[in-house]
This record gives C-alpha cells, sequence and structure tokens, in this order.
C-alpha cells in the first residue's frame, strides 16, 4: 500500500488502520510506505527507513525508539497523553458518518 491514508480524515484514517491491522493478524503480510510516523509506529512489525534511496536503518519500532532513548535524546517537549486527533474522534464518533 502506498501512502494508504493520505487525504484521510482521521475518522476514515483510523478505520483504515483497524482494517490494516486485522488483514496483518490474520497472518498476511502488508506492506506499507508512509510519511506518517505514527502510523508506521502502530501498525508495523518492522520499519525501513530510508533516506536518499538507501535503507538507512531496518528494525522493530520499539528497538527503533529504545536505541534512540540509549544514545541519551530527549524529547525537548513533554507529549501528552491524547493528541488533538484522539479529541476529533472522541468528539465525533469513530465511525464514518453518511450524511
Amino acid at each position: 500500500m502506498d501512502e494508504p491514508t493520505t487525504g484521510l480524515d482521521p475518522q476514515a484514517r483510523r478505520n483504515l488502520w483497524d482494517l490494516i491491522r486485522e488483514i496483518r493478524d490474520q497472518g498476511t503480510t502488508v506492506i506499507i510506505t508512509t510519511h506518517y510516523m505514527d502510523e508506521a509506529e502502530q501498525l508495523c512489525d518492522r520499519i525501513a527507513i530510508m533516506d536518499e534511496g538507501n535503507i538507512i536503518s531496518l528494525n522493530s519500532p520499539d528497538k527503533m525508539i529504545d536505541d534512540l532513548l540509549a544514545s541519551g535524546f530527549e524529547k525537548p517537549k513533554q507529549v501528552k497523553a491524547a493528541n488533538l486527533e484522539d479529541v476529533f474522534i472522541h468528539l465525533t464518533g469513530k465511525e464514518i458518518r453518511e450524511d
């Protein structure tokens, strides 16, 4: 899937994430290209990060994050437990409305 959620509203994006998870959980390999790191972190068991056409890192999201933290990296801003996308979905409901 090449950039499957580009241009989708937050509800449709989450619904597609659920579908991708279902397919993956049934044992089918799903290959996704994305620029959305949150999407890759949520959906992928293994990630290849590319720069100028070359794979510069290939590992699980957790391992990549653990390696970054082990290098001494500290995020400069406190991250909240929710984000604006969560607010939108909470206020409007998860299902796409047919209006």
